[in-house]
């Protein structure tokens, strides 16, 4: 049997050379190691044999490695494209770019999935408070450097912003804006935008009926955070507002509750954004569910290298149908009409049609997808062959491209039938079912994995649908500039926000690290430092510091917390202590008490006499702000309860250019009970930060 020791990886000449020096401690009379010798012979196969046993058993299936890690709850993160949100800027008039519709950025390629609607944007925007309007359209210029507190410094209940735009087209779906918010605050991310305790929104556009509501899908928070905002647009058909100071079709958010910590403060608004992903389709699909005449729109249609497959009864494989200019050839023929060609002279689109000369085969009615149209470009066309399957487990097969975008992915398997004519499936990754093709696709690698061939023994292999993608350096910056495929003069096509999502698939090596890091990891609260990570972390919250004291008597754990929204000595909320307490709770032991507590502030008083150097400029102003800045905890490094050592703070005094010597001084805390003195340090207490007090200081010109 095999030791544990030699399941490592060990190629076999390491093996050999391992036995060879090994032979010496058992007998002293084997002095050949020749390979003419027939001990080194037996001893040759032995090894061979070892190390064949050796790789069997550490050659764990890709399946079995992949369902371990389940059986512990990690599955592998699945590879996407990143996505964008891209502004027309400059667009006027009202056009519409087909779905696919490719846009560059350097060497990379986003595609729009869906058609873009072009021309619409803001005309205004108006905040309402207490029935008064205020002009914000300045916020749709991102060359005006300019915020505004879209609600007021005290946002409340009823208060409303007004977005006014010259178009909603009736076939429109939704509306897609990104608001920018200004920077200075740090939040952590929400963890559920939908759950938000400081504001709600109800969102509201305008109609033939008045106002009624929409639905929204809020990234923002409620305007706490830069983010997309999905309008989707009502049954009733929008119409121009009077209501508003400018003329256009309205939609509105109004708060329905308000307790904002930070009052939101925007500094820009974009409008009539679309999505765009970060792939480049090298071989495409289109499905027809009808089976007339069919025009066929696609970026690979230039290359013209199409393949036309069809359903002919419901429940059965696809047959593939060949390519006619006239339609009155003999068998499973379609007629092809080339399209449009662009100003290169390259076919934008074209159309089949089938059935004609009386041909007894023709696509399948009231099937789903009875039509499917594949196109490639030059390179996959090429080398879109996969091979064979053969039937063993786990056979590897080599595909023509790496980093692949899983959805888009499919594979084309040609089999026979009784009467030896070809039937075509299309057979996505990981897809069970009874004699299905089941396998697994290393989209990083560029490879296939066939965990069970099914019905599928014999049948040749092809690439259906594929594209590309380049993973985390699609999640481009902001305000990035782009170019469209399409030439549409006077546009500027750019995003507001910042490319996300693109990452590529994770490999089991990525997910074993991932598993180790969250053992690791601790989630329950046990030390002082887990409370104060874990209340720093709270989602949704503007926290700057957080201590914990752990009172082991009464196991009680007080955990004092700074808010970060920007005030110069901010109190801590009921809301913020609720949120806080909630957070905790599932993280802390059984039996342990949590008190959350606010900031309290001592101010310092430091009275003093410095002999400052001659020909100084207003040596005091300096002295007295290095003092303020020394003792200022709230925008320090310094944490609660920390000690302010006296010799510190003289040293600091002293060492300014201005001061010659300090010749006294006196530091004292205004509240004894928040704050003790031994040897002239100050104690503060564990749930205190320091601040200037007052300063009196008698400065004296050294003559010297």
């Amino acid at each position: 049997m095999l030791r544990i020791e030699e399941i490592r990886p060990k190629s076999y000449e390491e093996r050999m050379t391992e036995a060879i020096a090994q032979i010496p401690l058992y007998s002293d009379e084997w002095t050949n190691f020749n390979v003419s010798d027939p001990g080194i012979t037996i001893l040759e196969n032995l090894t061979a044999f070892t190390a064949l046993q050796a790789d069997s058993l550490s050659d764990i299936p890709f399946d079995a490695k992949r369902r371990l890690f389940a059986l512990a709850g990690f599955r592998p993160a699945k590879g996407r494209p990143a996505r964008v949100l891209i502004k027309a800027g400059g667009s006027t008039a009202d056009r519409m770019l087909p779905a696919n519709s490719r846009f560059y950025l350097g060497g990379m390629v986003f595609e729009a999935n869906r058609p873009v609607q072009l021309g619409g944007h803001l005309i205004g925007v108006f905040s309402c408070i207490d029935g008064q309007f205020k002009d914000l359209s300045f916020l749709t210029e991102r060359d005006i450097p300019v915020a505004a507190e879209v609600f007021g410094p005290e946002p409340k209940e009823g208060d409303a912003l007004y977005f006014v735009t010259n178009i909603l087209p009736e076939d429109m779906k939704e509306l897609i804006c990104f608001i920018t918010m200004t920077e200075g605050i740090v939040r952590n991310p929400l963890e559920d935008r939908a759950e938000n305790v400081f504001a709600g929104l109800r969102w509201e556009c305008f109609t033939e009926a008045g106002f009624v509501e929409i639905k929204a899908r809020d990234f923002t928070g409620c305007f706490l955070t830069d983010g997309e905002i999905r309008l989707r647009m009502p049954d009733q058909k929008p119409v121009v507002c009077e209501e508003a100071p400018t003329k256009g079709y309205c939609i509105r958010a109004v708060l329905t509750h308000a307790a904002y910590d930070v009052p939101p403060r925007v500094s820009a608004i974009e409008s009539f954004l679309f999505e765009v992903w970060q792939k480049d389709t090298l071989a495409g699909n289109v499905t027809f569910g009808r089976t007339e005449r069919m025009q066929v729109c696609h970026p690979l249609a230039g290359y013209e290298h199409i393949l036309v497959f069809a359903k002919e009864e419901k429940g059965s494989s696809y047959r593939r149908y060949e390519l006619s200019y006239t339609g009155d050839e003999p068998g499973r023929i379609c007629k092809y009409t080339p399209g449009e060609r662009d100003q290169n002279g390259r076919q934008k689109n074209f159309t089949i049609a089938f059935g004609g000369n009386g041909s007894a085969y023709r696509p399948a009615e009231k099937v789903k997808d009875p039509v499917r149209v594949i196109l490639y470009n030059d390179d996959i066309m090429r080398q879109y062959s996969i091979g064979t399957v053969l039937g063993y487990d786990d056979q590897e097969m080599d595909l023509p491209v790496k980093y692949i975008v899983q959805d888009s992915f499919c594979l084309i398997a040609r089999r026979r039938d009784a009467e030896g004519a070809f039937l075509y499936d299309f057979v996505r990754p990981e897809k069970q079912g009874e004699n299905t093709l089941y396998y697994h696709l290393l989209e990083n690698d560029g490879k296939i994995i066939i965990a069970d061939a099914g019905a599928y023994i014999g049948a040749d292999l092809f690439v259906g649908t594929v594209a590309v993608t380049e993973g985390e350096k699609g999640n481009v910056r902001a305000m990035s500039r782009f170019t469209c495929e399409q030439n549409v003069p006077g546009v500027k096509w750019f995003n507001p926000g910042a490319g996300t999502g693109g990452a590529y698939r994770e490999t089991l090596a990525q997910l074993g690290a991932r598993f180790r890091r969250d053992i690791d990891t601790p989630y329950t609260a046990v030390t002082a430092a887990d409370y104060e990570r874990i209340v720093m972390e709270t989602p949704g919250l503007c926290i700057r510091k957080a201590h914990a004291v752990i009172d082991e008597v009464e196991n009680l754990v007080r955990i004092a917390v700074l808010p970060g929204t920007g005030e110069d000595y901010p109190a801590l909320s009921n809301i913020y202590q609720d949120v806080i307490r909630e957070h905790l709770e599932d993280r802390r032991l059984l039996t342990t008490r949590i008190e959350i507590l606010p900031p309290q502030y001592v101010p310092i008083h430091v009275r003093g006499t410095v002999y400052v150097k001659r020909h100084y400029n207003d040596p005091r102003s300096e002295i007295e702000q290095t003092i303020r800045d020394e003792l200022d905890d709230v925008r320090s490094d310094r944490h609660f309860g920390e000690v302010l050592e006296f010799n510190r703070l003289f040293r600091t005094i002293e060492a300014l250019p201005c001061v010659s010597f300090l010749y006294e001084l006196t530091v004292l805390p205004e509240d004894r009970q928040l704050a003790r003195v031994e040897d002239s340090d100050i104690y503060p207490r564990a749930d205190t930060l320091c601040m200037a007090g007052e300063i009196l200081l008698e400065i004296v010109t050294d003559e010297q």
